[in-house]
């Protein structure tokens, strides 16, 4: 049979001979390009490396394709790339946010200026970067709550990046009488928190008094405290309130 399907034998070989040699230069070639991205990938250790990895492999493919859209399909490429922008510019209108938060993740990841185990605060969130992805960022807050932040809001709003001395850091504030012996107070203080708190004090950081300010009613000043990472900061305020309350160097009112 010389014609089939309107071509004849030989140009349907020539076509075959021509994408089974495109396709088996792109797997040598996409083989080469993912084993080098693997070492880069490695050694800056980027999270979610694998969908760097996918979006390498995924360029390969559609390059090799317009390479063969016309000795093979006879389609010309630069038609077809054109009917392929206005579709993607039809998509990405109607997924600008989805958009946005994936070049967000992207920058994050890349610039690793937020990475689980950071302790962060943005806006009125403060607590442990718990994941990072392509579309949002979770903050797991003191008391177990988890917020989503969609990484375009991430990386547009300031963040403050929290020292390890400050994560667990909780205040108690405290008047005391005139003419009270500040250094003893402050013993006092130490030592009642250290006992009544025991079970919830960071021990990696020692309870301290600081005296700042004076007032009608005697000398301000706060204990700080530094707690547990599952600890909630009202629960040792609350705790060592009750333990000094009644002290007869405690002011009436601060």
């Amino acid at each position: 049979m010389e014609h089939f399907i309107g071509m004849d034998a030989g140009g349907w070989l020539d076509k075959c001979v021509v994408l089974v040699v495109t396709v088996a230069v792109t797997l040598v070639v996409q083989r080469v390009v993912v084993r080098l991205m693997h070492k880069a990938l490695d050694v800056s250790e980027l999270p979610s490396a694998s969908l760097f990895i996918n979006i390498g492999r995924a360029l390969i493919w559609v390059l090799a394709l317009l390479s063969v859209l016309r000795p093979v399909f006879g389609v010309d490429p630069a038609g077809f790339v054109a009917a392929l922008g206005v579709v993607s510019l039809a998509i990405s209108l109607g997924m600008q946010d989805t958009i946005s938060n994936i070049i967000g993740g992207i920058s994050l990841m890349l610039s690793k200026s937020v990475q689980p185990g950071d302790y962060i605060s943005v806006g009125d969130v403060t607590g442990e970067v718990t994941d990072v992805t392509w579309r949002s960022t979770s903050v797991m807050m003191r008391g177990g709550a988890v917020e989503v932040i969609p990484n375009s809001v991430l990386s547009k709003t300031a963040l403050t990046r929290i020292t390890p001395w400050s994560v667990g850091y909780c205040g108690v504030p405290i008047a005391v009488v005139p003419g009270a012996d500040l250094n003893a107070v402050a013993q006092e203080c130490c030592r009642i928190a250290a006992s009544e708190l025991a079970d919830l004090l960071d021990p990696a950081f020692e309870t301290d008094v600081i005296f700042s300010a004076f007032s009608a009613y005697g000398t301000q000043g706060e204990v700080r405290l530094h707690v547990l990472p599952d600890v909630v900061f009202s629960t040792a305020q609350d705790r060592l309130a009750r333990a000094l309350s009644g002290r007869p160097w405690l002011a009436s009112c601060v």
